[in-house]
């Protein structure tokens, strides 16, 4: 897919490149980010370098991940990170995202993600949405609620971080939770509340 860009009022999102190394690399060294999200730890300059100049441009390139890198529109100060990734499923993406300490509490975490989430809708014909993280994170869980996305429980051992199975959280948009169009019919499940 062509590179794209996503802009709120506050905020504009566009690929990640290698001039943005020197900054991911300083809001990386955040011990939140390396342990709540799957950034090796320690995270190197090399690291940096490897996300920004490497593997950012070639999941764009084989239409796999889609990470943006998410800037304040007033200075161009990065805010943090947030990428959507194909699943096996057709139709179905997986959001992550991270925000630079300094930007929590502002709301351009779920900002980015509401935007972010629509452009998935759009522009790559997206179903679904699914967020999910360490059971715990408490701060990501917060930004997924409030950018609309409804929780659908936990699972066991479905992430592994850092060599450790870990169990999650887990949670999904749908275009109509946007006021969107899907692009597939969608059935919701009956009410089976009294069945036998």
């Amino acid at each position: 897919m062509e590179p794209a860009t996503v802009t709120t009022e506050r905020l504009f999102m566009r690929p990640f490149a290698p001039e943005d190394a020197d900054a991911v690399h300083a809001a990386c060294q955040d011990p939140d980010i390396q342990r709540w999200t799957v950034v090796p730890s320690p995270y190197t300059r090399a690291d940096a370098e490897l996300f920004t100049g490497t593997l950012s441009p070639a999941g764009w390139q084989d239409d796999t991940t889609y990470n943006f890198a998410v800037l304040r529109r007033d200075g161009g100060q990065l805010v943090g990170a947030l990428g959507v990734m194909r699943r096996v499923l057709p139709g179905t993406y997986e959001v992550g995202f991270w925000t630079a300490k300094e930007h929590r509490g502002t709301g351009y975490a779920t900002e980015a993600l509401i935007e972010v989430a629509r452009w998935a809708f759009t522009a790559l014909a997206a179903d679904r949405v699914e967020w999910r993280t360490e059971v715990g994170n408490t701060r990501s869980r917060s930004v997924a609620l409030r950018a609309g996305f409804r929780m659908e429980g936990e699972q066991r051992s479905a992430l592994f971080n850092k060599g450790i199975r870990r169990d999650t959280w887990n949670a999904a948009l749908l275009p109509g939770d946007l006021r969107l169009p899907g692009t597939h019919p969608y059935r919701p499940a009956p009410d089976v509340s009294g069945a036998l």
